[in-house]
């Protein structure tokens, strides 16, 4: 268990500006933030997030990244935004298996979600990325977006000049000047940094709302416990954000993705991926990096199960457990408890 986690059962929060997003709307077209977003903590008795020094917290720059999280023209074919494969109906995820990105780009891997990114230390399903503004740039630049310019390893050059006519003013006031790359890139990441899970019925249960769940729920707590699923879905943020293989994606006995070997280059991390986070689990089918498993209740069964069998299994966290069907009813009645009320409100755009 990381030190960053917190226990099973601590799950209060301190913030109720997240409601803003629970309303789908926003009247003065602001993000929620606290008071003092230099020292952005949004989740009680949790470590605050590691904001880097070059990209303090601001309130105009969270608007700003919003919009253009939202905005298409950021895409290389002008078809995508970010938004287009993390949206609010399925778990900030596409729910697609494989998604396409732009240019109808086959992607390698699945979408994941997006609830409390901002806490993670390394990004994608591998980890490849070390800091936020860098997953949100490259993710712009390569195949999700299609922002490269072919000739360069730049984004085109047309895409920041019309961003420039369009939000020209919103980036001088934020950061003294027209965008850049490196600019546009901090002001998503600093979106990102606000999308904060911590409204689930799961989390009103914690502080203390004994109807806020199921009896299958709160028996499903405890099996999802005894099944030793905490070995990796830990603390409030539900993953213990390392990097495990579990058997996904399989191919003559094997992983057909190396996953974090490809990062590490070490043998025993052939075939792993970060943990996902448990929060909003229920609308993000299909699941783990491939998208290959189609329901809830199949990645239950297979992870109870012990995952797949392959020369590079975790079996120090992953083994199989004596969990009866009922049982496994009852953990998925509890991930179905941590579906998040919040939602993405869609902002005017210039």
């Amino acid at each position: 268990m990381l030190n960053r986690s917190l226990a099973a059962g601590a799950f209060a929060v301190l913030f109720s500006s997240v409601v803003l997003f629970a309303c789908g709307t926003t009247q003065d077209q602001n993000l929620p933030l606290p008071a003092d977003p230099k020292s952005y903590a949004p989740l009680e008795k949790y470590e605050a997030m590691k904001i880097p020094a070059d990209n303090a917290i601001t309130q105009e720059k969270a608007n700003l990244g919003w919009q253009l999280w939202f905005d298409k023209r950021l895409s290389g074919d002008g078809k995508l935004a970010c938004y287009s494969c993390h949206v609010n109906e399925k778990g900030l995820t596409d729910g697609l298996a494989l998604g396409k990105g732009a240019f109808d780009k086959p992607l390698t891997r699945s979408a994941p979600t997006l609830w409390n990114i901002g806490y993670h230390a390394e990004w994608y399903w591998d980890g490849r990325s070390k800091a936020l503004e860098g997953q949100a740039l490259a993710a712009w630049k390569l195949a999700n977006m299609g922002g490269k310019d072919k000739d360069k390893d730049e984004i085109r050059a047309d895409i920041v000049a019309k961003l420039n006519e369009v939000y020209k003013d919103q980036f001088q006031k934020v950061f003294g000047g027209p965008a850049t790359d490196k600019q546009i890139a901090q002001a998503l990441a600093t979106f990102m940094r606000t999308i904060i899970s911590k409204t689930t019925p799961f989390d009103a249960w914690q502080k203390g709302d004994e109807k806020a769940v199921s009896d299958g729920a709160k028996r499903g707590f405890a099996a999802f416990a005894k099944a030793k699923c905490t070995n990796c879905h830990v603390g409030f943020l539900l993953t213990d954000l390392q990097f495990h293989n579990v058997g996904i994606g399989l191919k003559d006995g094997k992983p057909a993705d190396v996953g974090r070997f490809k990062v590490t280059n070490i043998e025993k991390d052939t075939g792993a991926f970060k943990t996902p986070t448990m929060r909003d689990v229920a609308r993000t089918a299909p699941y783990f990096h491939d998208g290959s498993v189609a329901t809830l209740e199949e990645a239950v069964k297979l992870m109870v199960a012990g995952g797949n069998d392959n020369p590079f299994l975790d079996k120090t966290n992953l083994q199989k457990a004596d969990i009866t069907a009922a049982e496994q009813a009852d953990i998925v009645e509890f991930l179905k408890s941590l579906t998040e009320s919040a939602r993405i409100p869609e902002p005017k755009l210039p």
